[in-house]
C-alpha cells in the first residue's frame, strides 16, 4: 500500500470525474481545516448517491438533534443481498435458526467516539473514498466483505471540539502547545452532550448514542471491530495487539489474529517511517469499551490510537521539535483501517469459521448458570431483563433444592433452592461468554496493571442477591406479566406508594412536578395486611383538596408511571404509625441546584446532570463555579457539589455554602467534592476518627515509604498500586432506618473507584465498610485494603438547621449502577425533611 504525500490526491482528475474526491467535495484537502459534522454527512450522502457500493442507514440522533449513520460498503453484488448476508451472519452466531448461505465477513470501523479526537472522522472520509473511488486498487477487497463505516460515534462532542477550533485557532495555525487552539477549556469535547465517555458506555448503554447504536451492532455482529482513538501528542501511534491483562475467555484466535493484524500495520508504517507501539497500555478487560464489547461478542476488537488528542489542532510541536499535523494523523488512521480491511478480506473463511466455533463451544466457561433471587421487587428485575434484552442474552426459569454455589453476598460457596420467581441465566446460549463476563462474581487479572475498573458483576449493580453455579440447570422461558393499569376508586382517604426502587422516585418527581403533596413514612406502617416500609409515600386527599378530582387524577399519574398504588379509606393504621402521626413526614418540593463548569469533574456533573433529567426527570437549576459568588442560595433547597477539585473554591465560596447549610439547606457532597470538607472549619469529616488513629496510620505510612525506598525502577508502578483501588466492589453495612437509606436492606454494594477514605462521623454513619475482607471482588492493593477497613461510605452530619450528605463513592458513576441512585433521590427528597 503505498501512502502519497497527500491521502487526497490519490488519483488523476480524469478518473475522478464521476466520484469527487472528499478536497473536492469540500472545497478544500483533508487536514487543511476541521470538517463539522452536517459536511460529514453531506459527503457520505453524496457518495451514497453517486456509488453503487455505498449504501447508508440513520440509526438515530443524538440529545442534539444530530444524525447518527453507518455506510455499508461492498461490491454491488454483496449490496443486493445486505438483508441475507446479515442474517446468516446471526446464523452463525446461533442467533438465528438456518444454515448460512453465504460466506462474506463484516469489519466494522468506528470512528470518533471521543470528540476532540478529531483526526478519525476525517480518515472515515479519505477510507470510504479510497474503497469506492473509480480504479482503486483495493476494490478486490469488496468483492467478498462487508465494509460498516460509522463517521462519527459523538457527534455532538465533536462540533463542540471543532467548533472550539474554528473560534479560536489561528490563521494559519500556531504549533506552539502554549497557544488557545491547543487548550480546550471545560468540558472539552472528549464526551457527548450529557459528558459522558461513550468509551465506557458499550456494555451499559445508559447514552441515546450508545443505545441506538448497539441495537443495530446486534444485528449484525461483524466479525472485525475497530475503535478509532488519539492519545498525548508525544505518543505515536497504538494498534493491536493489546496489552495484558486480557480476559481468560478470549480465545487463542482472537489473540492471535490482533498479531496479524498488528503486523501488517507495522509494514506500512515500517515503509513511511513511522512510530508506533504494540502490546503497552491498551488491555483487554473491562467489557464497556470499543474494543472489549465486540470481542465478547466474538468479533476481533481492537483499540487504534493516533497521537494528537484535543491538544493537536491542525498542527503541533512535539517534544523532539518535530510539528504534528493533522494531515499526518489522517494517514495513519487512514492507513491502518485499510490494512484491517486487507487482512479480513484475505483471511475471510478463517474469520467465519473462528466466529462460528467462539459461539458453539461454551467448555471453557467455568460457571454453566447464574441465579438472582427474586426479592419481591419487579421494577429491579423488570430493569435487569430489559437490559438483557438489549444485550441479547436469554433468561427464564428453573427450579431445585439442594444446590451450590457461589454466594455473591459472603464471597463464599453456599447451598439454596430455586423458585419459579428467580431469574435463571444459563450459558448454554448463543451470548454465553457475554452473559458469563458480565455476571461473574470475580474476574481473573493476570496483571493488576490495568486501564480501567476490575469490578462490574451485574447482580452487584443491580443489588441483587446471586449464586454462580458451575452445573448446567434446564430453563424455560419465563412468563412476562404486563403491568395492569388501576381504575380510579369512587372514594379515596389516601394513596400509598411503596418505595424502592427509580421507577418509584419518577413518579414521586411527577407529583412533585404537578404539585401534588405528598407525604412519606419513618416507620414501617400495616393497613389490612399490607406493609408499607420505610420511605412509602402517602398522597392524601386532605393535603391535595386543590386537585380537581382527586382520586381520577391520581390514578392517571399512577398508571402513565405503571404504579399500583394501594387504596385506603381511613388514616387509621392496623400497625405503625397512622397517617396522620408525626412519623408521617410532609415532603416539602424540593428547588435543586448542581454545581458545574471548572473545579468540577466533567464526567461526575455529566452523570448527575443526565440523571436528574433523564431518569429522575425532576427540574435542577444548574450553576457554574464561575460565578457562583453572585448567586442567592437562598432560592434553592438542596445544592449538589459533584465530585471535583474545585480549585477556583476558596474561603469565600466554602463559608457562603455552610452559611446556607446553617440556615436550613441540603448540601450533598458526591466523592472528591469531600476533599473540600474533609479536615477542615466547615465539617467534622475527617480522613481519621481521632488523633490516636491519625498517629498509627503516620506510622504505617512511614513504614510503606521505607520499604518504597529501595523499590528498583521498573518495580515502583507495580509498588505504587498497593494503595490504589481501580475499582472493586464492597460490601457495606447499612442502617436501614435512616431516610437516606430508605428502600435499601441492611446491605448495600458499593463500587470504589479510588482509594481516599474517610473516618467515621460521630452519628448518623448511614453505610460504613467494616472490615478489610468486605472486599467482594475487583482489586484493591495491599494498602488500599487495609486503610479502607472501618470507613465511611454514607453519612449525614447536621449543621444549624441544615445538614450536609457525605457520599464517599459516586453512585451515578458511568450510570451504571443502578442499585445506587435511589441514594440520590433519598438525599435529596428525604434529608431533612
Amino acid at each position: 500500500m503505498k501512502i502519497l504525500s497527500s491521502i487526497i490526491s490519490l488519483m488523476p482528475f480524469f478518473l475522478l470525474a464521476q466520484i469527487q474526491s472528499p478536497g473536492e467535495y469540500l472545497g478544500y484537502e483533508l487536514g487543511e481545516k476541521f470538517t463539522r459534522h452536517h459536511q460529514v454527512v453531506d459527503y457520505f450522502t453524496y457518495l451514497s448517491g453517486k456509488s453503487e457500493k455505498v449504501t447508508l442507514q440513520g440509526y438515530g440522533k443524538t440529545y442534539e438533534n444530530r444524525p447518527l449513520m453507518l455506510a455499508f460498503v461492498s461490491s454491488e453484488q454483496n449490496l443486493a443481498k445486505l438483508e441475507t448476508i446479515r442474517m446468516d451472519n446471526l446464523r452463525r452466531a446461533g442467533v438465528e435458526e438456518g444454515n448460512p448461505t453465504t460466506n462474506v465477513p463484516i469489519v466494522w470501523l468506528s470512528y470518533n467516539v471521543h470528540g476532540n479526537e478529531s483526526s478519525s472522522t476525517e480518515a472515515a472520509m479519505a477510507t470510504i473514498y479510497e474503497l469506492v473511488r473509480e480504479g482503486s486498487d483495493k476494490a478486490s477487497w469488496l468483492e467478498n466483505t462487508i465494509v460498516v463505516i460509522d463517521p462519527c460515534i459523538n457527534p455532538d462532542g465533536r462540533d463542540r471540539y471543532v467548533n472550539f477550533f474554528w473560534q479560536y485557532g489561528s490563521q494559519p495555525y500556531n504549533p506552539d502547545p502554549n497557544a488557545l487552539e491547543h487548550n480546550e477549556p471545560w468540558p472539552g469535547g472528549r464526551a457527548n452532550h450529557y459528558l459522558f465517555d461513550l468509551n465506557r458506555d458499550w456494555a451499559w448503554q445508559t447514552q441515546i448514542e450508545s443505545k441506538s447504536r448497539i441495537k443495530v451492532y446486534n444485528q449484525w455482529l461483524p466479525q472485525v471491530h475497530v475503535d478509532f482513538h488519539e492519545q498525548f501528542i508525544n505518543d505515536p501511534y497504538y494498534f493491536a495487539p493489546a496489552a495484558q491483562p486480557f480476559h481468560e475467555l478470549i480465545t487463542q484466535f482472537q489473540r492471535d489474529f490482533q498479531t496479524e493484524i498488528g503486523k501488517n500495520h507495522a509494514k506500512y508504517f515500517d515503509e513511511n517511517n513511522w512510530f508506533y507501539f504494540t502490546k503497552q497500555f491498551f488491555d483487554l478487560l473491562y467489557p464497556s469499551y470499543g474494543d472489549t464489547y465486540p470481542t465478547y461478542n466474538g468479533a476481533i476488537g481492537m483499540t487504534y490510537e493516533q497521537a494528537g488528542h484535543g491538544r493537536a489542532g491542525l498542527g503541533i510541536i512535539k517534544q523532539e521539535g518535530d510539528t504534528l499535523t493533522l494531515k499526518d494523523r489522517i494517514a495513519h488512521h487512514y492507513t491502518t483501517g485499510l490494512s484491517t480491511i486487507e487482512i479480513a478480506s484475505k483471511n475471510s473463511s478463517r474469520l467465519l469459521e473462528n466466529f462460528e466455533k467462539f459461539f458453539g463451544d461454551n467448555a471453557s466457561l467455568k460457571y454453566k448458570t447464574f441465579v438472582l433471587k427474586y426479592d419481591g421487587n419487579d421494577d429491579k428485575f423488570n430493569a435487569l431483563k430489559s437490559w438483557l434484552d438489549v444485550q441479547g442474552i436469554e433468561y427464564g426459569q428453573a427450579s431445585g433444592r439442594g444446590l451450590k454455589g457461589y454466594d455473591y453476598k459472603s464471597g463464599s460457596s453456599a447451598t439454596f433452592s430455586i423458585s419459579t420467581s428467580d431469574l435463571v441465566i444459563s450459558t448454554s446460549q448463543p451470548k454465553a461468554t457475554l452473559a458469563h463476563i458480565l455476571f461473574e462474581p470475580k474476574t481473573k487479572l493476570v496483571d493488576s496493571v490495568t486501564y480501567d475498573i476490575t469490578a462490574w458483576g451485574v447482580p452487584y449493580a443491580y443489588g441483587i442477591q446471586a449464586y454462580a453455579m458451575e452445573q448446567t440447570l434446564a430453563v424455560s422461558n419465563q412468563q412476562k406479566v404486563a403491568p395492569k393499569d388501576m381504575t380510579p376508586p369512587e372514594k379515596a382517604y389516601a394513596f400509598i406508594s411503596k418505595w424502592n426502587s427509580m421507577d418509584d422516585a419518577r413518579f414521586l418527581a411527577a407529583l412533585l412536578r404537578e404539585d401534588v403533596k405528598v407525604r412519606f413514612t419513618q416507620k414501617p406502617m400495616t393497613h389490612k395486611g399490607e406493609t408499607f416500609d420505610r420511605g412509602s409515600i402517602i398522597i392524601s386527599k386532605r393535603d391535595n383538596k386543590s386537585v380537581s378530582d382527586f382520586e381520577a387524577t391520581i390514578t392517571n399519574l399512577a398508571n402513565k408511571y405503571s404504579r399500583n398504588l394501594s387504596v385506603v379509606q381511613t388514616g387509621f393504621m392496623d400497625a405503625g404509625p397512622d397517617i396522620g402521626s408525626s412519623d408521617v413526614r410532609y415532603l416539602k418540593k424540593p428547588k435543586i441546584a448542581l454545581l458545574g463548569h471548572e473545579g468540577t469533574s466533567s464526567l461526575a456533573f455529566g452523570a448527575t446532570w443526565h440523571f436528574m433529567e433523564q431518569e429522575l426527570e425532576y427540574p435542577v437549576n444548574v450553576l457554574s463555579t464561575d460565578y457562583f459568588s453572585r448567586v442567592d442560595l437562598a432560592e434553592y433547597d438542596v445544592l449538589i457539589m459533584p465530585s471535583g477539585w474545585y480549585g477556583n473554591f476558596g474561603e469565600g465560596e466554602m463559608k457562603k455554602i455552610m452559611e446556607w447549610v446553617s440556615a436550613g439547606g441540603r448540601l450533598i457532597a458526591v466523592e472528591g467534592a469531600l476533599n473540600k470538607l474533609k479536615d477542615s472549619d466547615y465539617s467534622s469529616l475527617s480522613e481519621f476518627v481521632d488523633e490516636e488513629a491519625k498517629k498509627i496510620a503516620e506510622d504505617s505510612n512511614k513504614e510503606r515509604k521505607e520499604a518504597a525506598r529501595l523499590v528498583a525502577f521498573e518495580d515502583q508502578e507495580r509498588e505504587f498500586i498497593k494503595g490504589y483501588a481501580p475499582g472493586a466492589i464492597y460490601k457495606v453495612k447499612m442502617d436501614k432506618t435512616h431516610p437516606l437509606a430508605f428502600g435499601y436492606g441492611d446491605t448495600y454494594y458499593t463500587l470504589k473507584t479510588s482509594s481516599d477514605k474517610v473516618a467515621y462521623l460521630n452519628g448518623n454513619n448511614v453505610g460504613i465498610v467494616v472490615s478489610k475482607e468486605d472486599i467482594l471482588s475487583g482489586f484493591a492493593g495491599q494498602y488500599a485494603k487495609e486503610d479502607m477497613a472501618e470507613t465511611l461510605v454514607l453519612g449525614v452530619e447536621s449543621k444549624g438547621r441544615g445538614h450536609i450528605v457525605h457520599i464517599v463513592d459516586d453512585p451515578l458513576f458511568r450510570s451504571f449502577w443502578q442499585n445506587g441512585k435511589l441514594l440520590m433521590v433519598n438525599a435529596m427528597f428525604f434529608v431533612g425533611q
